[in-house]
């Protein structure tokens, strides 16, 4: 088979996405390459297909073992032999793996970095026919990128290996520095270099500024996108289950997960999310890169990442399949603060600097009104224009200011004549003249700055205070306690005026919004019940439900209502072999929707 028939039948697409097309060419050829390509733009067919055309084995290092045991599913579910190695496997299952190795049946081993510096390991690569070398997750070699792994540096030892065997680099993320980092440590000779696009069109990107806890936003949120699966990460393993708990309170079906859960638990949620059993997982970051579930609509952060490359890396697990997704940031300058403080507890190194730079960049990008894609694009050294429909800023007017001198300079001279020795709330409630009997107790209702505040509600005041926190006019110290800056004590005396954003002093309900669909006339009824037919296959198999047929392959099923073989081979996603293995039982569900 040529490429195209090879894209065709194993992989169900008629044709290839930008980018890919010369990827697979260059490897054929046997270059060394670097790809930078937002997750959900086909990063992995580029080195899939090709294997399929040469001869030999391609060795795909990768970091989590949840990855490539879902990247090893999927690829066998394609009729494509696939296998990992990994230290939780039996010996028996070890010598078997590696006696099919042996004997040319495997097209594609998984292996984790680690497995590269065993001496033993390396003696097997050397017995093997390897055409090429697979560096997946690529910035992890970096230094300079934010999920720099040790083990991901000495990957080096493979050009000096294995010298003549090209390697292969794939990445979704990488500014200009970190991929002159990777190119330089791999030892890619005259490597080609390709960088995607940034921007993800079928992304729709939020940040808000929290309100109070922002669990009232994330419920309005969640109202839209009922039934849909998605992610919400959290700072902090308590929040992440007290977070999980109030929405199933709400009847909100959500499971905790991170790192702190017993292996067994986390399994669990793991397996049920990935096999739409489980709706919505509450996460710290540990339930990150090995995400290959293609189907998640939202991700939403309940708190300011600490980097703009683990900000985009997250949002990028939704939408994979290309369909319409949504992202959600909440933010407030508290997370500032406590991320600030993380840093500060790192040693003096060169790095402590680029982490402040880091965070800088992440804060600037929360409090742009400019276009939020444009914006991230920009940040990893790309230009594009603003997307105009897939962001708040692009869809939102800016809208007129407010000038809060007057209640911000009330607010700082309330902390001043409390000897900034209380946290923020407390503060409040002097301004709006509270009864609450720690207050009278300290006499504080007897200072001039006593229910002078009442014309604001709590929630406002909690705004113009995280206002001051953006612009560094008040600090948060120990237990909370908040105190004036050099800044803060100027506009105290009147030096200097604040304006904020009409919009955010009056915390507006969310407006119910169009659901977006791929395609707006297909048949939702037929869409459900093909669905329900995938769940039963996947159960059936043992495998997750979007390996059967994607999200995006349902609804063109449901749209185009194939009857035949000839006319099902058409749809997107559909090969010769998913239609052998799943093609007749959705055919004959058709059929009956169409008598």
């Amino acid at each position: 088979m040529n490429k195209q028939q090879t894209l065709k039948h194993y992989f169900g697409h008629r044709t290839f996405r930008p980018l890919q097309e010369e990827v697979v060419d260059a490897i054929l050829a046997g270059r060394d390459l670097l790809m930078i390509l937002p997750t959900g733009g086909g990063k992995s067919l580029c080195y899939q297909l090709p294997t399929l055309l040469m001869e030999g084995i391609t060795i795909v290092v990768s970091p989590l073992l949840a990855l490539m045991h879902d990247q090893v599913v999927a690829l066998k579910a394609n009729g494509i032999s696939a296998v990992m190695l990994s230290s939780m496997q039996e010996r028996e299952e070890s010598q078997q793996i590696e006696a099919q190795l042996k004997a040319g049946e495997v097209k594609l081993l998984y292996v984790a970095p680690e497995r590269l510096t065993n001496s033993y390991f390396l003696s097997l690569l050397h017995q093997l026919p390897i055409n090429f070398f697979v560096i997946d997750e690529a910035h992890c070699v970096s230094e300079w990128g934010h999920e720099f792994r040790e083990n991901y540096r000495r990957l080096s030892l493979l050009k000096e290996q294995f010298p003549a065997t090209p390697i292969t680099a794939f990445t979704a993320t990488a500014t200009h520095a970190v991929e002159q980092d990777i190119a330089t440590n791999l030892g890619l000779q005259d490597p080609m270099r390709v960088r995607g696009s940034l921007f993800r069109e079928n992304l729709t990107i939020h940040a808000k500024h929290r309100i109070r806890d922002g669990r009232q936003q994330l419920v309005e949120f969640l109202m839209l996108h009922q039934g849909e699966s998605g992610i919400i990460y959290t700072l902090s393993r308590k929040s992440t289950e007290s977070i999980s708990s109030f929405l199933l309170s709400q009847g909100i079906q959500a499971q905790p997960y991170h790192a702190g859960l017993p292996t067994q638990e986390k399994n669990h949620t793991y397996a049920d999310f990935v096999a739409d059993k489980v709706q919505i997982v509450v996460a710290t970051i540990a339930f990150g890169m090995g995400i290959d579930k293609s189907n998640i609509r939202f991700v939403v952060h309940m708190t300011l990442p600490k980097t703009l490359e683990n900000y985009y890396q997250e949002i990028g697990r939704a939408g994979r399949d290309g369909l319409a997704s949504e992202t959600l940031l909440l933010f407030s300058a508290s997370d500032i603060i406590q991320q600030k403080s993380f840093i500060e507890d790192l040693p003096e190194t060169p790095y402590k600097q680029h982490a402040f730079n880091k965070l800088d960049s992440m804060v600037r990008f929360a409090n742009s009104e400019a276009c939020r894609h444009q914006s991230i694009a920009g940040y990893f050294d790309d230009r594009i224009k603003p997307c105009q429909t897939q962001c708040d800023n692009c869809t939102t007017p800016q809208g007129e200011k407010l000038d809060i001198t007057t209640p911000a300079r009330m607010l700082l001279s309330a902390i001043m004549r409390t000897q900034q020795k209380f946290g923020l709330h407390y503060i409040i409630d002097i301004l709006r003249g509270s009864k609450e009997q720690r207050l009278l107790q300290n006499h504080h209702d007897t200072l001039s700055v006593y229910n002078i505040g009442t014309e604001y509600t709590k929630a406002q005041w909690l705004t113009i205070g995280d206002k001051l926190l953006e612009l560094g006019a008040i600090g948060i110290g120990e237990f909370k306690v908040y105190h004036l800056t050099p800044f803060g004590a100027e506009l105290l005396r009147g030096v200097h005026t604040i304006e904020i954003k009409k919009s955010r002093l009056s915390t507006p309900k969310t407006k119910p919004q169009r659901r977006v669909t791929y395609f707006d006339d297909y048949d939702v009824a037929l869409y459900d019940t093909l669905r329900d037919l995938r769940t039963e296959i996947a159960q059936e198999a043992g495998l997750p439900p979007y390996i059967i047929f994607s999200d995006k392959t349902l609804k063109e099923l449901s749209n185009t209502r194939p009857q035949t073989k000839a006319e099902m081979l058409e749809v997107h996603g559909i090969g010769a072999v998913k239609f052998e293995r799943y093609g007749e039982a959705f055919l004959a569900v058709m059929s009956e929707g169409s008598e």
